[in-house]
């Protein structure tokens, strides 16, 4: 396992740890953890894959505390930058939650580069209403993190969440930096999709875990993975059964991997690497 630091476009300094042979798998954390959550889920794959795990522009030690810098196009720019720092011509891409929503927006901007996707716990796509509501809600809990500390901000909210997802904020708290994560909040003012389908222009082969709460609806995963052109449902999902990083990587791993396995085999003819081939 190494850790290694690479920059964003402008300049940020970013975090990101590997491990692992095979084919690049880059996995993004959800908004609240860091890149220790997906620890467990790199290990049960690091026998197929080069997993890398980086600490989203925000979280972990990945500190902007700039709201500006904050967006989804940024967020995509980041993981071009990750590709390019790695010498990668094209990896494979997933996440849970946020980092579900970069790699659709990734995929989208970036489809040359990305040879398959993971989303794992789908983020709502709201209407006009609800986004509003969540950027409300969001810029009140900047506040909170402000006045009174990341664990008070989060408080109200873990409830309303998977437990597996409450488990993983809470662990990442102590590592985490609270004007960055104030910061982060600015994402609420962006809007990665406006509707549903508007993921059919997105061409890579993604496979789609549903969630387990109401700002990851399962129904909206199912939803999703007929709207893309190349998606697929899988079978397991982030379940209320689930409880710790390790119940994660141990229910999601093997049709992850699976899927990869897979797709990433039917596309094996170009190269990865820049030069390669």
């Amino acid at each position: 396992m190494r850790d290694f630091v690479y920059r964003g476009n402008d300049g940020c300094r970013l975090y990101a740890t590997t491990l692992g042979h095979g084919p690049a798998l880059i996995l993004l954390h959800g908004g609240g953890p860091d890149r220790y959550s997906l620890l467990p889920l790199a290990r049960r794959l690091e026998d197929a894959f080069t997993v890398v795990l980086p600490d989203v522009r925000g979280y972990g030690r990945s500190v902007c505390t700039d709201p500006d810098r904050h967006t989804w196009a940024q967020y995509a720019d980041d993981v071009g930058a990750l590709l390019d720092h790695l010498g990668l011509r094209r990896a494979a891409l997933g996440g849970t939650g946020l980092g579900g929503t970069i790699t659709l927006r990734t995929a989208a901007a970036l489809p040359e580069r990305i040879r398959a996707a993971v989303v794992i716990s789908m983020e709502d796509i709201e209407d006009d209403a609800a986004k509003e509501a969540e950027t409300a809600m969001l810029e009140a809990f900047a506040a909170r993190v402000q006045e009174q500390g990341i664990r008070a901000a989060w408080e109200p909210i873990l409830p309303m969440l998977a437990p597996v997802i409450e488990a993983l904020v809470r662990e990442a708290i102590p590592r985490s930096d609270p004007a960055s994560i104030a910061a982060a909040c600015a994402i609420g003012r962006d809007r990665a999709f406006t509707r549903v389908g508007e993921l059919a222009a997105i061409t890579v082969a993604t496979l789609v875990i549903p969630g387990a709460d109401t700002r990851h609806p399962a129904a909206l995963a199912a939803q999703a993975a007929h709207t893309l052109p190349r998606g697929h449902l899988a079978d397991v999902s982030l379940s209320v059964g689930l409880e710790t990083a390790a119940d994660l990587a141990h229910a999601l791993a093997p049709a992850i991997l699976d899927f990869l396995t897979t797709h990433l085999t039917l596309h094996a003819a170009a190269p990865d690497r820049h030069g390669a081939g």
